[in-house]
C-alpha cells in the first residue's frame, strides 16, 4: 500500500490549481500528504512543455525522490506526459507517464500499476474543473483550458487540446465554496482565459460580482483578481468593468512576446504593438496606479539586433510593473522549431539578462510611486525572520513586523519605503 504521497508542480497557475484538485483526491482515499523533500511512497511530478528548462527539472526532481526513498513510485503527470511521453519513459526512476487530462484518474491507474506506460485520453477535450485550496490565503479557479490559437512556439494545444470552459453555473458554485472556507482571494486562471466561453469572459466576471451581496464582500471574499490574458482579447468592457468593480483587482497581466510586428507575426500571435500600446494606455488612463505585468521572449528564431531592440525600447517607454521574461526554447512538434536563422544560446541569455534588469527597474519604480499612499494588504501565512508578508490589491509585495492575527486577513495599511530586497515596506493603519 501507497501510504505517503508528494506532489512537485512545474509551470503555470493552472497546474498548481490542477494538483491542489488532484491532492484532495489522494486526501480523501486515506493518503498522508508530505513534502516533496520527505519520504514519501508515491511521487507526482505535475510536468510542463513550454521550455527545455521544465525537462531538466523533472530529472531533478525524480533524482531527489529516489535520494528519498529508493523504492519510491514515481509519476510523471500532465503536459510534457500528454506531449513527450516516450522521452520520459527514457528518464530513469519514472515509473507510470499520465497525459494531461488523464491525470485526474491517476488513483484508478495506480490500482493497476503498469512500467512506463502513457496513459492519456484520445480527446483532450474534456473539462474538468479543479482549483486550489491549500492555500488558506488565495486561491487559484479554473475556468478554462486548451487554446485555440496557434503560436508557432508553443505545445501548449497539443499538450491541453481547443479552448473549452467550465459554465457561469459551476464557476459560481465553487468560487461560493472557496469563500466558505475562508478564502479571502480567489485568482481566475486558465490557458486563454480571454477565450473563456468564446469571447464571453465579460458575461462571466458580471455574473460572479451580481452573484455576491454587500454581506459577501465586507466579511469574506474581498478580491478577484484576472490572471494572464491576450491583448486582442482584453475589451474596453472589460477594462471599464474591473475600473468600477467592487470585487476585481486593477492587476492586469497582459502578454507581448515582442514589440516587434515582424517577430509577432513569425510568432503567429494575433495583435500588432499598436494594439498593446493601445490597451495598456486604455488601462492607466483610467487606473493610473494599476499594476500591469508581461511576458516576453527573447531570443526567437529569426530575432535581428534590430527586432530585439525594438522590444527594449517599446517596454523601456511604456509603464508596465514587471515583467517576466523567457528565453526562447526550441519545442518540437511546434512551427518554430524547423525554422532557420536560429539565434545563438550565448546571444538569447544576454537578451534575457537584459530584460531581467530592465524588469527591475520597471518594478521599483512602480512601487517607488506608490510611496506614502493608503493601501489594503491580504496577508501571508508564513513567519520569515519575524516578518510577515503579503500583496496589495495593485499586486505590490509588502512586508511588516510578524503578528499571527494578520494571517488570511486584509489590513488597511500605509506604503512606505522600498527595501533592499525589492519588498514594500508596510505599516498598519
Amino acid at each position: 500500500m501507497l501510504n505517503k504521497v508528494a506532489f512537485y508542480t512545474l509551470g503555470c497557475k493552472l497546474n498548481f490549481a490542477e494538483t491542489d484538485t488532484i491532492i484532495n483526491k489522494f486526501l480523501k482515499k486515506g493518503y498522508e500528504y508530505v513534502k516533496f523533500i520527505s519520504y514519501a511512497d508515491l511521487y507526482i511530478i505535475n510536468t510542463c512543455s513550454v521550455t527545455k528548462n521544465a525537462e531538466k527539472e523533472l530529472k531533478k526532481l525524480v533524482r531527489i525522490a529516489i535520494n528519498n526513498n529508493v523504492n519510491a513510485f514515481i509519476v510523471a503527470i500532465g503536459c510534457y506526459s500528454q506531449v513527450n511521453p516516450k522521452e520520459i519513459s527514457l528518464i530513469n526512476g519514472i515509473d507510470l507517464i499520465i497525459g494531461s487530462k488523464e491525470k485526474f484518474n491517476i488513483i484508478n491507474h495506480l490500482k493497476k500499476i503498469y512500467k512506463n506506460k502513457f496513459i492519456s485520453l484520445k480527446d483532450k477535450n474534456i473539462y474538468i474543473p479543479s482549483y486550489s485550496r491549500l492555500n488558506r490565503t488565495r486561491s487559484y479557479l479554473k475556468i478554462q483550458d486548451g487554446c485555440d490559437y496557434k503560436c508557432s512556439y508553443c505545445t501548449i494545444p497539443k499538450a491541453r487540446g481547443f479552448s473549452i470552459s467550465d459554465n457561469i453555473k459551476n464557476i459560481i458554485f465553487y468560487a461560493k465554496n472557496l469563500i466558505k472556507q475562508g478564502i479571502k482571494e480567489i485568482v481566475l486562471t486558465g490557458v486563454n482565459i480571454g477565450d473563456y466561453g468564446k469571447h464571453n469572459l465579460l458575461e462571466l466576471i458580471q455574473a460572479m460580482e451580481s452573484s455576491l451581496n454587500e454581506d459577501d464582500i465586507k466579511n469574506f471574499i474581498k478580491r478577484i483578481r484576472i490572471s494572464s490574458i491576450e491583448p486582442n482579447l482584453l475589451s474596453d468592457d472589460i477594462i471599464n468593468f474591473i475600473y468600477k468593480s467592487k470585487i476585481f483587482v486593477n492587476h492586469f497581466h497582459i502578454p507581448l512576446q515582442s514589440g516587434s510586428d515582424e517577430i509577432l507575426n513569425q510568432m503567429k500571435r494575433r495583435y500588432s504593438k499598436n494594439l498593446y500600446l493601445e490597451r495598456i494606455k486604455k488601462i492607466l488612463n483610467i487606473m493610473p496606479f494599476a499594476c500591469i505585468g508581461s511576458d516576453v521572449i527573447v531570443g526567437f528564431p529569426g530575432e535581428k539586433e534590430k527586432n530585439f531592440i525594438e522590444t527594449y525600447s517599446l517596454l523601456s517607454e511604456i509603464n508596465i510593473s514587471y515583467l517576466h521574461v523567457f528565453s526562447y526554447s526550441e519545442r518540437i512538434n511546434t512551427k518554430a522549431f524547423i525554422m532557420n536563422n536560429s539565434i545563438t544560446k550565448k546571444i538569447r541569455y544576454k537578451r534575457n539578462k537584459i530584460f531581467i534588469r530592465l524588469s527591475k527597474e520597471k518594478k521599483k519604480k512602480f512601487y517607488i510611486k506608490q510611496i506614502n499612499k493608503k493601501s489594503n494588504v491580504l496577508f501571508e501565512n508564513k513567519n520569515k525572520s519575524g516578518y510577515i508578508y503579503g500583496y496589495t490589491d495593485n499586486y505590490i509585495r509588502t512586508k511588516t513586523i510578524w503578528k499571527s492575527d494578520l494571517v488570511n486577513n486584509i489590513k488597511n495599511v500605509t506604503l512606505l519605503n522600498v527595501d533592499d530586497c525589492g519588498n514594500m515596506i508596510c505599516k498598519i493603519i
